[in-house]
């Protein structure tokens, strides 16, 4: 009997492997029938990007397409999200995919055709808005699986429940909203969603290639926001005075040492940065008051709370010893925990990683930090998170723009390694778990 079986399950194997081969063949197809539709997409997203929270005209576009695929849609979930569920013909588990929607108060300096010309509000004042860290790019690639899975539902061991979030970069002052509100609205369920994929564009990463890391692969982070007291006086008597723009300053280097001097940095790295000051209006007032808007970065708890207890004791104390007072609010807008890719799910999933790209062009990476509110979904069910190159190929890294800069730039050649990578995420893990 045992030759028997072998036999059967030989057969078995190769059964499912060409299943999931003419699957792969199918998924490839697609993809290159659709690329210039979802680079089409990608330009008009770019031209017209939208604020945490007010991504209006982006969820309706998302909407509109996800409806006509028949695919059941439901909108407004988290202020502005949209959530699709695509049903399978056969049994099997609930696969969540995810992009982020928001653009960033960032003025672009690019030359292409489609740069965004976009003038918004942004904490009370006309801002540009432009989609500077990529996820015109996700949006577009996810509307794109979504039209690659729909085409074959009839194959499809199980349900895809498509997953379109605001706010990745933080919702504006005193409102909710992101993937923590995703959740708490229950984007995860009904029906229950058993594990999500999601990716992010990575313009200082050559196309074509793609980074991962099991367990701890972005930082947590939250902002900051400290406003020092001090004593007005005319700026020929600054004895007069307790200067809140020189206590600042104090504040500011002696902040430095928390990563420097407090930190482990043999096992974590960690950041503590002041990104905006504001105080004074003339050259010959000392005025009473200075704000500092900041952010903090760590990955681990046991960091969190250290790097968290040091920069109050520093901002209080500093503030104390030149006579002005502090108030430091952190988090102050969003605070994120470590993005974690599950060890397990990452592991099991590697193969199909390196099936889309090769596995020449899959690398295990260092933690970064880097922050994604991915982490929220994450922290509910298995998740795994990885990168997809956006540099033109044969670039220099070291000229190409950061994320977050007016300069940043992707090329629209990376958008078919999105389009397979996710694709056959959902494929082969519905075959692994039949």
């Amino acid at each position: 009997m045992k030759p028997a079986i072998t036999i059967i399950a030989l057969l078995f194997v190769q059964v499912l492997c060409g299943q999931q081969t003419d699957l792969t063949k199918s998924i490839q197809t697609a993809a290159l029938s659709i690329e210039q539709k979802v680079i089409a997409w990608r330009h008009d997203i770019h031209q017209h990007p939208e604020l945490g929270n007010r991504e209006v005209r982006t969820s309706a576009l998302v909407a509109k397409h996800l409806e006509s695929l028949g695919i059941q849609v439901t909108r407004n979930v988290g202020v502005t999200g949209v959530v699709g569920v695509l049903k399978g013909g056969k049994p099997g588990p609930v696969v969540a995919l995810r992009a982020d929607m928001d653009g960033l108060p960032v003025a672009e300096r690019t030359d292409v055709p489609f740069a965004s010309k976009v003038i918004a509000e942004y904490n009370g004042e006309q801002t540009p808005v432009m989609h500077a860290c990529g996820h015109d790019t996700h949006v577009a690639i996810l509307m794109g699986v979504a039209e690659i899975l729909a085409g074959m539902k009839k194959d499809l061991a199980g349900t895809v429940k498509f997953i379109f979030q605001p706010a990745e970069e933080g919702a504006p002052k005193g409102e909710e909203g992101g993937a923590k509100l995703m959740v708490a609205e229950g984007a995860l369920e009904n029906p229950k969603v058993d594990v999500i994929f999601g990716l992010h564009i990575n313009a200082q990463l050559e196309v074509g290639k793609i980074n991962y890391r099991p367990g701890g692969f972005f930082a947590g982070v939250g902002d900051m926001r400290i406003t020092v007291h001090g004593k007005p006086s005319h700026g020929a008597e600054p004895w007069s005075s307790v200067d809140p723009i020189v206590v600042s300053a104090q504040i500011i280097n002696n902040l430095q040492t928390i990563v420097s001097r407090n930190v482990n940095i043999t096992e974590n790295p960690a950041v503590v940065t002041i990104g905006a000051i504001h105080g004074g209006n003339r050259s010959n007032i000392i005025g009473e008051k200075v704000e500092m808007l900041g952010t903090v970065r760590t990955l681990s708890d046991r960091d969190k709370d250290l790097v968290y207890g040091r920069i109050r004791q520093v901002v209080e104390k500093t503030a104390e010893s030149a006579g002005a007072t502090a108030v430091l609010e952190l988090p102050y807008t969003m605070e994120y925990p470590v993005t974690k890719n599950d060890p397990e799910l990452t592991a099991m999933m590697l193969p199909t990683l390196q099936k889309v790209a090769g596995q020449d062009k899959v690398f295990l990476v260092p933690a970064e930090t880097g922050a994604e509110d991915f982490s929220f979904f994450a922290n509910e069910v298995p998740g795994l998170y990885f990168y997809i190159g956006g540099m033109p190929i044969g670039k220099d890294v070291k000229t190409a723009a950061p994320h977050h800069t007016p300069e940043f730039y992707v090329d629209d050649t990376s958008m078919i390694t999105g389009l397979n990578a996710l694709s056959n995420l959902v494929v082969d893990y519905m075959k692994m778990k039949k």
